[in-house]
């Protein structure tokens, strides 16, 4: 009879506080439409997929795929990130997405170069896996000072738990209001292909195309990108609540709750409440399979610019 395998060796006081060597990142305008076509944006969107639009911008989330991205143009192998102290070496495609969150700081420039620096927040023992959260800001890489975009986000390693580490604080859901129907609803039915596709803006993990690998990390054919389902999410919403603007988003957050597969159709459900201020709005939001009815991203909120509130671009 086999025994069960060791716990990993994490020591959380190296891991907590570490911060990665400044990444160096490059995008063009190519690589902003080439995102804003897998997120879901389509002809009636113009400013985000013609570079001779008057209004042609980035879309906000844009920079998710910069970790990944880095400055590369061309096809790159898959790494998993960086070798983080005190955490063991596990296989990259036993790690999934659990939370991701950002906060638009700056209006995003149309391409060129910046930085990203990585700071490992939080590292969590959750029994049947490990929790490695991290902090990643946009910068110019001449002036740190200027920060584009915050983005956090964790990530679960699974078969890495039972170390006997801290467990993490815990967090309440943005919960949909009970017993209300969403304010609005948008469905977006995706292609067999959008994995290949998305993974063009620079997340080349094997497991989104490789029908060889999909099947021995427990899923039955190659998932769409968590980012991507999420990217989703934000264009539904700044497309119905924020009038399409590039500049309307402020914030987003979400947790990642099951897989979708390419093809699935997704509906972003939203419900608007109260906000903090006079000059933004509150949506509360989950993304569901309608095939399904699975819910793939829930405890979601995105906090807009009023309309006429939004900062606007220094291009």
């Amino acid at each position: 009879m086999s025994s069960a395998p060791a716990a990993p060796k994490v020591d959380v006081s190296k891991a907590v506080g570490y911060q990665s060597a400044p990444q160096r990142v490059i995008y063009t305008t190519r690589d902003l439409m080439l995102y804003a076509i897998s997120i879901g944006v389509k002809g009636d969107e113009l400013q985000y997929l013609y570079e001779n639009d008057p209004n042609f911008a980035a879309f906000p989330t844009y920079p998710l795929v910069l970790p990944l991205k880095k400055d590369r143009h061309g096809v790159s192998i898959y790494e998993g990130g960086d070798n983080v102290p005190g955490i063991p070496a596990f296989d990259p495609n036993k790690l999934v997405h659990g939370d991701q969150s950002m906060e638009v700081l700056a209006p995003l420039p149309l391409g060129g170069e910046f930085e990203l620096l990585t700071t490992v927040t939080g590292v969590y023992d959750k029994g049947k896996g490990m929790v490695i959260e991290r902090t990643t800001k946009m910068v110019d890489p001449k002036n740190h000072s200027k920060v584009y975009t915050a983005m956090k986000g964790s990530a679960f390693v699974r078969g890495a738990g039972g170390w006997g580490g801290p467990k993490g604080p815990k967090q309440d859901p943005y919960d949909p209001p009970k017993d209300k129907q969403p304010d609005a609803e948008f469905e977006d039915k995706t292609n067999d292909e959008l994995a290949i596709l998305y993974r063009l803006s620079g997340d080349y993990n094997v497991l989104h195309i490789d029908p060889k690998v999909a099947p021995r990390v427990g899923f039955r054919k190659p998932i769409l990108h968590g980012l991507c389902t999420y990217g989703h999410a934000a264009h539904a919403i700044v497309k119905t609540f924020g009038g399409s603007d590039s500049n309307a988003l402020k914030s987003i957050t979400g947790r990642f709750t099951a897989p979708v597969y390419p093809g699935d159709t997704l509906v972003t459900r939203m419900w608007k409440v109260p906000a903090d201020n006079k000059d933004q709005e509150k949506i509360i939001f989950q993304v569901a399979v309608k095939e399904t009815n699975q819910i793939v991203i829930n405890g979601g909120c995105v906090v807009l610019w009023a309309k006429g509130k939004a900062p606007k671009s220094k291009l």
